[in-house]
């Protein structure tokens, strides 16, 4: 039987629902959706898709710390836009966060991300 293990940090902003930043079964990581919400105040960071990816990713790396592992762990991300205009900025952000790594991606237009955000971000990892 696989253990599961819930993930907590406060280097990333609390759920707004109920459920966890991420989840751990066995080596794999499973992250909740994260947006560009700082992790202090709760707030939705201002600005364009650029500015609300690097908060989006910064949350994720510290969820991923968190669960013992980083960017060079994921596997797969699910990137959601409200504006599928904002791919080549919110793009531009992501290969400097991830860097050589290429992890499998799908990329999703949707009508709507909570809080007015421009752009959500879950990830897959496995820890080393």
């Amino acid at each position: 039987m696989t253990l599961t293990e819930i993930v907590a940090t406060t280097g990333a902003p609390a759920a707004i629902g109920p459920y966890a930043q991420a989840v751990i079964s066995g080596d794999l990581v499973f992250t909740s959706g994260q947006i560009a919400l700082d992790p202090v105040t709760g707030a939705l960071v201002e600005g364009d898709a650029a500015v609300q990816t690097r908060r989006v990713l910064a949350n994720l790396r510290a969820v991923l710390h968190k669960s013992g592992c980083g960017m060079d762990d994921v596997l797969k991300t699910t990137v959601f836009l409200v504006d599928i205009d904002d791919f080549a900025a919110m793009n531009a952000v992501y290969a400097e966060a991830f860097g050589r790594t290429r992890p499998a991606r799908s990329t999703v237009a949707v009508a709507a991300l909570p809080r007015g955000a421009r752009v959500e971000i879950e990830v897959l990892a496995r820890r080393p």
